[in-house]
């Protein structure tokens, strides 16, 4: 069994320094904003915006109020995960960095698996997506393919600045998405059972 993670690490080394590997100083630039987490503050304000402008105050509040225990859940399950694992960052690597990885970030913490930053990401658009089709007036296929784009992206960045391995951020992804599916529809539950109008 040993043996089959350590085939399966190997494999996660290389696939990451392949996709670390596509660098210029614009998709650098591009990169290190979409890794930034304080620049997408003004979506997160516009997304609780139109939650109460589109389901009214009473579910808006709470959709938010969910979406916001879906960020601090997914957040919490990563450090958890991270300090039970104890993988090394990609960072801390010498074969990663003998192996050509770029640095973009200051290297942070000791640990990467799984990542919060896809977590939360992928936590957020799960959720926010499920709350807004509570609202039957607009099917949202156009909400659901930027904001997944955009999780995606963020996700992504993280291996560009050479803070996580391709695994870290697929993990992250599904765990942010498992627990945005389960928090929204305990949203939605609320919803039909005791805010339906």
């Amino acid at each position: 069994m040993t043996h089959f993670w350590d085939i399966l690490h190997s494999w996660d080394q290389a696939l990451t320094l392949f996709i670390n590997s596509f660098h210029s100083p614009a998709v650098d630039q591009f990169m290190m904003f979409f890794s930034d987490r304080y620049v997408w503050v003004p979506l997160y304000v516009i997304t609780a915006f139109f939650l109460v402008r589109r389901l009214g105050w009473k579910k808006g509040i709470l959709a938010i109020l969910v979406i916001a225990l879906c960020l601090l859940a997914c957040d919490q399950t990563s450090n958890l995960f991270k300090y039970s694992v104890a993988r090394l960052r990609p960072c801390y690597s010498d074969r990663m960095l003998f192996g050509g990885l770029h640095i973009l970030e200051h290297r942070g913490s000791l640990y990467g698996f799984f990542s919060a930053h896809a977590s939360n990401a992928f936590g957020f658009a799960a959720c926010t997506f499920l709350c807004f089709k509570s609202d039957s007036a607009h099917p949202y296929k156009a909400y659901s393919w930027v904001i997944f784009l955009w999780a995606a992206l963020v996700s992504i960045s993280r291996m560009f600045v050479g803070k996580h391995y391709f695994g870290d951020i697929l993990a992250g992804a599904l765990i942010g998405i498992l627990w945005g599916v389960v928090l929204a529809l305990g949203a939605r539950w609320i919803f039909r059972k005791y805010l339906s109008a």
